[in-house]
């Protein structure tokens, strides 16, 4: 626990989080709201972090920014560009308000998380106010400062259930110094072959993206493939890439890079809701899982191991099947307008895991603040 007294605007959230404690009021904490459609309990009390920002540190030759929770992702990418730096796991951001405290509880990440690794592994130390308002800090600004159960890398994806994220330590890495998108007209089972049989070469293979173009009148398929690195290797790799597949093509890199931002913030075409009563599903499956028996619209990234699809909601049970039975499963990632009543978002956690997840809660947060139980 700090021994500190903290800036204003952060004791104004400690101060909030305490009151809540103490009159048992659960609280859902507030960024930019640009993943508020990822909130399981709506309705509870506000806890923003806009007044709570600003870039604390960054140390470019230790490739290391420390920001606090409310900052705009958009304010630290951009000072991480001015350096030739960036984040490699590529967030997701989903509209201009985007936090840097979101973004790790919300533990997404866009096209190269299968090459560059998740949020996860960026997280070098985290600040964090639990659910009795005390301030704890975990790890560091460097790897080595991790010793025992590393809690820092606890919060990323933790949707803000174990408590409030109010700043983060993360590792960056170089922009790399070439970048090259090919093209291939590929069905999905021979993409996936591809892929995988690429990912047993020495390639600079960054992202991948096979999605079917249900608005032209052919309907064709396609497999995207981005390559990233040292320029004679994204060379070597396209000529060779190319040789082997005829009839790819390299795509002009402005109009690349416009496709694969709207990849990763997911206005591709292929995102809009084909129906009002059909919802964005997630499934996490292993790379070299094969095509499942499903009809609906694919689109299939991370070399095989994330494919989104639309369909309604009460094709739970098919869609959580189909993923069980190539060890992976299923998230409702976004609900269809008329909603999903009795349609759980996410797969049921196994004993396990349940265990895990209760004693961690009861830890951090045992009155349930920031993550009420049903009926509270």
């Amino acid at each position: 626990m700090s021994e500190l007294t903290p800036p204003a605007p952060l004791q104004a959230l400690i101060d909030q989080v305490r009151a809540a404690a103490s009159a048992r009021t659960p609280l859902r904490i507030t960024g930019g709201g640009t993943k508020a459609f990822l909130d399981e309990a709506p309705g509870r009390a506000p806890l923003s972090t806009a007044d709570w920002r600003g870039i604390v540190a960054h140390e470019p030759t230790e490739l290391v920014i420390t920001a606090r929770a409310g900052t705009p992702l958009q304010e630290l990418e951009g000072a991480l560009a001015e350096a030739g730096q960036c984040l490699p796991f590529e967030p997701p951001r989903f509209g201009a308000g985007a936090t840097v405290g979101g973004m790790v509880a919300a533990g997404l990440a866009g096209p190269a998380r299968a090459t560059a690794g998740s949020v996860r592994d960026y997280v070098l130390g985290v600040q964090l106010v639990n659910g009795q308002a005390d301030l704890m800090t975990f790890g560091g600004q460097v790897m080595k400062n991790v010793a025992g159960y590393d809690i820092s890398r606890l919060m990323a994806g933790s949707r803000g259930q174990l408590g409030l994220i109010a700043e983060v330590s993360l590792k960056v890495l170089p922009v790399a110094p070439a970048e090259a998108t090919l093209a291939f007209r590929l069905g999905q089972a021979e993409a996936l072959e591809q892929l995988h049989r690429w990912g047993g070469q020495p390639l600079p293979l960054n992202a991948s993206c096979w999605v079917r173009d249900d608005t032209a009148a052919d309907r064709p398929e396609r497999l995207y493939v981005r390559l990233r690195g040292a320029v004679a290797a994204v060379e070597a790799a396209c000529e060779r890439m190319l040789r082997e597949l005829p009839g790819g093509q390299r795509l002009d890199p402005a109009q690349a890079a416009a496709d694969w931002e709207a990849c990763r913030e997911q206005s591709l075409p292929f995102f809009a809701a084909p129906a009002p009563d059909h919802g964005l599903w997630r499934l996490s499956l292993p790379q070299t899982a094969p095509v499942l028996d499903l009809p609906w619209p694919q689109l299939v990234e991370w070399q095989g191991a994330q494919r989104w699809l639309w369909a309604p909601p009460s094709e739970a049970g098919r869609i959580r099947s189909a993923a069980a039975s190539v060890q992976g499963h299923a998230t409702l990632f976004r609900l269809p307008a008329s909603g999903a009543p009795g349609v759980a978002r996410f797969d049921a956690e196994s004993a396990a895991i349940r265990t895990v997840t209760a004693r961690l809660r009861e830890a951090f947060d045992p009155q349930g603040i920031f993550h009420p139980q049903p009926g509270t």
